[in-house]
């Protein structure tokens, strides 16, 4: 398991969907997880401390889980198939860990409320992560100009990428990677 921190949150301008960046805490990889407007909300919401007059979802559910004696340990995204991403909340009760299964756009929103941390596991940061291009802010495949040996990238590589670049390309990265102070 790779810590992550969630980067930023991005809408492509070419069909308005929106996007987690999850960042690598040690290094320049980058996880883009497509999520849902409710879903980008919640966690926008709470990374800027705005106070919403009544509770949203993961607000509800962070309050059942302690209500319940329990807390979010750390959240994993474990698995990518199909283009989807999988992700587990781990739970602690009464000093027993219990593994929920989420999407994990549910799971990142409760992980911000909770304080915990997140993780991605290093077969998904394999199949999805990208590096940036210092640049051009272009998604770089390997970590270098084609892959990760800087040579052209091999049938494998792009056949993974292929669900992911089109969308990659379309957001706005101009700003990708820099913090706001």
């Amino acid at each position: 398991m790779i810590e992550m921190t969630i980067d930023s949150i991005r809408v492509s301008m070419m069909n308005y969907q929106r996007v987690v960046i999850l960042k690598e805490s040690a290094a320049e990889r980058y996880l883009p997880i497509w999520i849902g407007p409710a879903e980008a909300d919640a966690i926008a919401v709470q990374l800027q401390g705005v106070n919403v007059p009544r509770p949203l979802t993961h607000d509800l559910l962070q309050s059942i889980i302690g209500q319940l004696g329990a807390r979010v340990d750390h959240i994993v995204v474990n698995d990518l198939r199909n283009d989807t991403f999988f992700a587990r909340i781990t739970l602690v009760v009464d000093s027993t860990n219990l593994e929920v299964d989420s999407r994990p756009s549910d799971a990142i929103a409760l992980a911000v409320r909770a304080k915990a941390p997140i993780y991605a596991d290093e077969s998904v940061l394999d199949k999805a992560g990208i590096f940036l291009d210092t640049k051009t802010g272009k998604p770089l495949v390997g970590g270098k100009e084609g892959s990760a040996e800087g040579g052209p990238v091999s049938e494998e590589e792009a056949k993974n990428m292929s669900a992911f670049l089109p969308f990659i390309d379309s957001l706005d990265l101009e700003d990708f990677g820099k913090r706001k102070s």
